[in-house]
């Protein structure tokens, strides 16, 4: 029995997705649940399992292809797994449906691969990892097969460095310099859906929101000692590391308690204010920014605070985020100083209407009663959408934070 493979149902926010890489090909054994195939969406990569055990019959588009929301992508015959033909021999099934149309993408893939091994019966060892058919995708495959190029040759574009069809495309039409570089290489490659997605968001904060940015600066030297203190038996009581984030993220939740419109947001000429802090977490990964969202931190502990935080991260960095991750969000922390930034103005992310901006930690010279002496300084930064939140606003929710983390005592007590 065949069994349809669909495009999940994709949310209001986002009206279609990139075929990323096939994981199979036609005439693969698969078992139920195991990826097929990488879908890229404007926010995050989703993986399509399969519903059932059985053999790929069909594959219904290219990588590279746009698809929709519940479209059919590829055929399963469902029941017992085959084994994998021979690659010198394709099957029928295969030459006959090569032969019949172009929307398919593995016919031509086993073909290509077929012509590529039968040649010499003395196979060239190839050079590097890049080279083995198992490592590339079918329309990769059949490019480098087509234009006569050797992968290992090529320098992948795609997911974890992956050399995609555009990638070989590039090399056989001089485009691009490969692996081995050149003098003056040159690299023209198309954006990610992510980060055209990315510079649509930035574009419409910037020519929709009237921004403004204030600063102030914080000692850490009470939060650092408290880390050193508890941070040994706060790990072996939570199996996680007492970070900065959770700091910041309380103390935030806090302040923005204390001065709601800084949570509020715009909605055409209506302000929503929200009674719950949902705030989205800058973390940087290998295509680009996300922000997931902690919900209710006004509610969450430092411990819930930094598992949250963790999983997260580990979920970006392996591509596992879910839609529901990134969807909400009322304010957004942003830590350049991850990266040595001292001082930057982040972007407000839309529809929120403000974001805080953490920086380096430097030891710097300040003055304590009379006395110049050392102290761990951090800038930190509030961009704000300056229709609905006044300058004063901004000032007292950046001096909030700032107490907060001065006195972690307060913070903890919420007083």
């Amino acid at each position: 029995m065949a069994t349809e493979i669909k495009v999940p149902v994709l949310p209001e926010s986002v009206s279609d997705a990139v075929i990323a890489t096939w994981h199979k090909k036609v005439g693969d054994a698969v078992k139920r649940d195991e990826n097929i195939v990488d879908l890229e969406t404007d926010k995050v990569v989703l993986e399509v399992p399969s519903t059932v055990d059985g053999t790929i019959k069909e594959l219904k588009f290219a990588e590279g292809a746009t698809v929709t929301s519940q479209q059919v992508i590829a055929i399963i015959e469902e029941g017992a797994v085959a084994a994998a033909p021979s690659p010198a021999a394709p099957s029928p099934a295969a030459a006959a449906s090569s032969a019949a149309g172009s929307e398919t993408v593995q016919p031509k893939a086993e073909a290509a691969k077929a012509a590529a091994a039968a040649p010499s019966s003395t196979t060239p060892t190839p050079v590097g990892d890049a080279a083995t058919d198992s490592t590339l995708p079918p329309g990769a495959r059949f490019a480098a097969a087509t234009s006569g190029v050797n992968p290992a040759e090529v320098q992948g574009t795609g997911r974890r460095g992956a050399v995609t069809k555009e990638d070989i495309v590039n090399y056989a039409s001089g485009k691009t310099t490969g692996v081995g570089g050149g003098a003056r290489p040159e690299e023209r490659v198309p954006m990610t859906r992510k980060r055209t997605r990315i510079a649509e968001r930035l574009m419409q904060s910037k020519n929709s929101i009237a921004m403004l940015t204030s600063f102030n600066e914080v000692n850490l030297g009470k939060v650092m000692a408290m880390r050193k203190e508890l941070g040994e038996s706060f790990e072996k009581a939570n199996g996680i590391k007492l970070g900065f984030m959770s700091f910041f993220a309380k103390a935030a939740a806090n302040a923005l308690q204390r001065h709601p419109i800084v949570n509020a947001s715009v909605d055409g000429n209506d302000v929503i204010y929200h009674g719950y802090a949902d705030i989205s977490i800058a973390v940087s990964t290998e295509k680009g920014l996300v922000t997931p969202v902690l919900r209710n931190v006004e509610r969450m502990g430092f411990a819930d605070i930094e598992n949250a935080i963790a999983g997260y991260a580990k979920a970006a960095r392996e591509g596992g985020l879910k839609l529901e991750d990134l969807q909400g969000g009322t304010f957004t922390i942003t830590n350049g100083g991850t990266f040595g930034s001292l001082m930057s103005t982040p972007i407000v992310n839309p529809p929120q209407s403000a974001i805080l901006g953490m920086h380096a930690i430097k030891e710097r010279a300040v003055v304590e009663d009379g006395q110049v002496v050392a102290r761990p300084m951090m800038y930190v930064a509030i961009s704000y959408d300056h229709r609905i939140i006044d300058g004063k606003d901004a000032v007292l929710f950046l001096v909030a934070v700032k107490n907060f983390l001065e006195d972690p005592v307060r913070l903890m007590l919420n007083l």
